[in-house]
């Protein structure tokens, strides 16, 4: 247990690890419009969210959030895929180091 005289109260660690990922789920979610990484870690912080409830007993909590999880790492792979072809990323094109596009020779 984690004792916060501050708080005059006793939080346990389970307890402040479920709020932090709920926490992370929040924020992540509000910056999903923003980039793909920000998908990306909404569906970590719904695996966390998910640990959580399965370790905290709730597990119909669990399993809500484990496809909460797979839902939102569909949705990100699905943006990278439409950015990239977006960008004009296709097959044959690849990337330098400094962010170039390249479309090799193909005979």
């Amino acid at each position: 247990m984690l004792n916060l005289p501050y708080l005059s109260a006793t939080v346990d660690l389970l307890t402040a690890y479920g709020a932090l990922a709920v926490c992370a789920m929040l924020i992540c979610y509000a910056l999903e419009a923003r980039a793909a990484v920000f998908v990306l870690a909404f569906a970590v912080a719904c695996a966390a969210s998910s640990v959580y409830g399965f370790l905290q007993g709730a597990w119909p909590f669990g399993v809500v959030e484990a496809i909460w999880c797979v839902v939102a790492l569909r949705r990100w792979w699905r943006r990278r895929a439409r950015e990239r072809a977006e960008a004009g990323a296709g097959p044959n094109t690849e990337w330098t180091t400094t962010g170039e596009r390249v479309t090799p020779d193909v005979r």
